[in-house]
């Protein structure tokens, strides 16, 4: 792994919320309308909105304002209505943090901002806002938005204000926000998947609403399930994959390490009692292929595996693996 310290960022909230600050010190200022626009920092993190634009937009005039078509209430902070812009999407179902029919602005930073705005602002005039994303409807096709009912655009995020790097904050955010929608239109399993395949495999035997994608993120997405609620999970993944998670791995993600083909030929050898030549392959797949007959009882010593070590980790958990072939 590297020795490069990794950089740390900031949420789209708090770069809402700083943009907000300064377009009402312009407002205060012009007495009219004021535009600011701030570019969200790189960091190390996988968030997708790296590098963003986000605008904050405030002015006495509703009609001089941008706003996402989709009909919404504005969020009202005190003398503040707060719109989404375009690129910011609205709530179109319930189950989200942020109530159906409003701008999918998160709690924390819509409290950031109308406490900033109450301390500030002591006029009797009302103002009126929006928050914009540049080209937000277009990240938002790289999210989960459209399938919990985040319409038009991309949401803003932030709990602590740091997106922290490798954690990806923002990505355990989305898997927390489809789990809590899951569970609030009242499924009782969910069925968490790890890479496109799974999620394909998942679409063609359940409901899209208690899927959730948890990318390489397994016993944190088991943990968000966990706290959610859920007594019943499915997880579902290749054999790569559950092999990492049969050795303890709760991150699959390369950089957190590699498999241990040494303790998986070890494995295989006192269960299958079949001797694979880890020499030849340091891939799961080439292990497969050398396994020729064994491949369907080594998939089942894997579920078995991986499943035990999931339920070692969430004893109060059901849990069930499958590992697509």
């Amino acid at each position: 792994m590297s020795s490069t310290p990794l950089r740390k960022g900031y949420t789209t909230g708090v770069h809402a919320t700083l943009a907000f600050s300064k377009a009402l010190e312009g407002v205060l200022r012009t007495q009219n309308y004021c535009r600011v626009s701030t570019h969200k920092l790189d960091n190390d993190d996988l968030d997708i909105t790296k590098g963003c634009e986000i605008i904050v937009t405030l002015s006495y005039s509703k009609q001089a304002l941008k706003r996402n078509p989709i009909p919404h209430t504005p969020h009202l902070l005190g003398k503040l209505q707060l719109f989404a812009g375009e690129g910011v999407g609205v709530v179109t179902k319930e189950g989200l943090k942020a109530p159906k029919g409003y701008p999918a602005i998160n709690p924390t930073p819509l409290e950031a901002i109308g406490n900033y705005f109450q301390k500030h602002y002591t006029q009797q005039r009302i103002l009126y806002g929006t928050i914009s994303v540049t080209d937000g409807e277009t990240l938002a096709k790289q999210t989960a938005n459209a399938k919990v009912g985040v319409l038009g655009g991309i949401s803003i995020l932030g709990t602590t204000g740091f997106v922290k790097p490798i954690s990806s904050s923002a990505y355990l955010d989305s898997i927390a926000t489809e789990l809590a929608f899951a569970k609030a239109n009242g499924y009782e399993k969910v069925v968490l998947t790890l890479g496109n395949s799974s999620l394909a495999w998942a679409k063609e035997q359940y409901e899209e609403g208690q899927i959730v994608e948890v990318g390489n993120f397994v016993y944190d997405a088991l943990l968000l399930t966990h706290k959610e609620g859920f007594g019943s999970v499915l997880f579902v993944c290749g054999i790569g994959k559950a092999v990492k998670v049969a050795q303890g791995y709760k991150n699959t993600h390369n950089r957190f390490g590699s498999i241990d083909f040494q303790a998986l030929q070890h494995l295989i050898q006192t269960h299958l009692h079949f001797q694979i030549d880890i020499e030849k392959t340091k891939t799961v797949k080439g292990i497969t292929t050398q396994l020729g007959s064994q491949k369907e009882p080594f998939y089942q010593l894997i579920t078995q595996q991986s499943t035990q070590q999931l339920q070692r980790w969430f004893p109060s958990l059901m849990i069930e693996v499958s590992i697509l072939s």
